[in-house]
């Protein structure tokens, strides 16, 4: 290891001030769409771009990151990323009009492209491979963590302060932060012989862009037939082709490809893509179901959601150690099938479901969140070459918000289509709201269910390569010809 281990600790005490700066913003900000739209006298569409607009920039920046840091060293280029999350607090807090806070929120996010993809390789850089699933796992703890208190540290101020409060709380922890950061994490030296792959660069921004944009403008299939959206998905998806075909052929390019020939990587990839769809269609679909179904209103939607970040939260680490004591796909495993079920739970609820019982069926799906979400990205990455480490991340991150992007779209696609032919034959709204989510949950089951044998070919990928490890070392260590056989059968003389 390149960095003493016994500095692990404040490495990872570092990186979660980030992170938790990050997520806890993010998911506070979503509170205050209705304010922002009272105050600007603005529409619903205008303020979706506090969102939209974050996503986007993250997604674009995220591929400089293995770059970056291979350039200029990964603990200045993720400090830079969180002052830049700091200034963005900063002038989101003393921003005028709806567009200063746009402006704010798009700086915030080329930061937080530039700081999540380096968390995961900054903190494996400071444990061996056997303690790493650990380490993420206390990670995973804040990340999950911090969704949970935004919705009510964010209703809680801007019930008794105002909407720039929102921004203010973040400016301690990330303050706080810098200082840590400044203090433990490691110093590298920068590579200047590294070129910069511009074609590269300007193809996967140009992809980026333009997909998420796409897709962030689409509801309806009405959304998705109009010319201009066909046209921006076409350019964007056409700009990711030619990126991997120009990434192949480069020297020094952007992002190695040749990580996804690495088999548990490849794997662990498909599995997070896969649980990303089913991650963010809950965040659509169960807001659908209690608030237009079950006629919940939004702080009871609120507290079923913070039942699946808390118990998310608390089984992250335990999971973390798992994976790293066990064969990872008993821990993955069941945590895929604990999600299968609580899906399959949720697609029986009905207008008399008690709401402990929701709340219970989204606890059980938070188990399975933290058991096989999170891990399954640890496992895949933790014996890659450390170098390797920060664009394999950016590379997975990337996948994840492509595919659920797509995903969301499908499943918004399908409920609007259901609803109003369901409507078109004479059938209430509300049974017919029921009859599309029930179908919905079902067939995300089903690709939890699809994701067991993924998962346990990622555990046996990685306990091969353990295995194979262990044999060079024994056969090494046994050979007559080795140095340290040589000395250990010489006498002092």
């Amino acid at each position: 290891m390149p960095h003493a281990t016994q500095h692990g600790g404040k490495v990872l005490v570092s990186v979660l001030l980030g992170t938790f700066t990050v997520s806890l913003n993010n998911s506070a900000l979503n509170l205050a769409v209705a304010e922002l739209m009272a105050t600007f006298d603005a529409s619903a569409t205008q303020v979706s771009w506090v969102v939209t607009l974050f996503m986007i920039t993250m997604g674009m920046t995220m591929p400089l990151t293995g770059y970056l840091a291979d350039r200029f060293g990964r603990k200045h280029v993720y400090l830079l990323g969180l002052w830049g999350f700091l200034a963005g607090s900063a002038l989101g807090a003393m921003a005028q009009s709806l567009a200063g806070i746009i402006l704010a929120r798009g700086l915030q996010g080329v930061a937080a492209g530039l700081m999540i993809p380096l968390s995961l390789s900054l903190i494996f850089s400071a444990y061996p491979s056997d303690q790493r699933g650990r380490a993420s796992g206390i990670w995973g703890f804040a990340v999950m963590l911090a969704p949970a208190l935004g919705p009510s540290v964010g209703g809680l101020l801007l019930e008794v302060s105002h909407w720039r409060a929102l921004f203010l709380m973040n400016m301690p922890f990330a303050l706080l932060g810098l200082l840590c950061g400044y203090r433990y994490l490691p110093a590298e030296p920068p590579n200047h012989r590294r070129r910069f792959d511009l074609p590269g660069f300007a193809l996967i921004t140009l992809g980026m862009g333009t997909v998420l944009f796409s897709l962030s403008r689409v509801e309806t299939l009405t959304d998705l037939l109009r010319v201009e959206a066909v046209l921006t998905l076409a350019v964007g998806l056409l700009a990711l082709v030619l990126f991997v075909r120009v990434e192949r052929h480069t020297d020094t390019p952007l992002l190695d490809l040749s990580l996804f020939f690495h088999r548990g990587y490849r794997l662990s990839v498909i599995l997070a893509c896969l649980q990303s769809i089913i991650l963010f269609g809950c965040i659509l679909l169960v807001p659908l179901w209690m608030q237009n179904t079950l006629g919940f209103g939004p702080l009871t939607t609120g507290l079923v959601f913070l039942a699946t970040a808390l118990a998310a939260a608390a089984c992250s680490p335990i999971a973390g150690r798992l994976i790293d004591r066990y064969p990872p796909q008993w821990c993955l495993g069941v945590g895929l099938l604990i999600t299968m079920i609580s899906l399959a739970g949720l697609a029986t609820l009905t207008k008399a479901t008690p709401v402990w019982m929701i709340g219970a069926w989204m606890g059980l799906r938070g188990l399975g969140l933290g058991c096989a979400y999170l891990p399954s990205t640890t496992v895949g990455m933790k014996d890659l070459p450390e170098p390797h480490v920060a664009q394999a991340s950016a590379m997975n991150n990337m996948s994840r918000r492509l595919i659920s992007s797509l995903g969301i779209v499908a499943l918004s696609i399908y409920y609007d289509t259901v609803v109003q032919t369901s409507l078109s034959q004479g059938i209430s709204y509300t049974e017919a709201s029921a009859s599309a989510l029930h179908h919905a949950f079902l067939a995300l089951a089903t690709i939890a269910a699809c994701c067991l044998p993924l998962a346990w070919r990622l555990g046996r990928a990685v306990t091969r390569n353990d295995a194979a490890s262990l044999d060079a070392v024994s056969s090494s260590a046994g050979d007559s010809n080795s140095p340290l056989k040589t000395a250990s059968t010489r006498r002092p003389e």
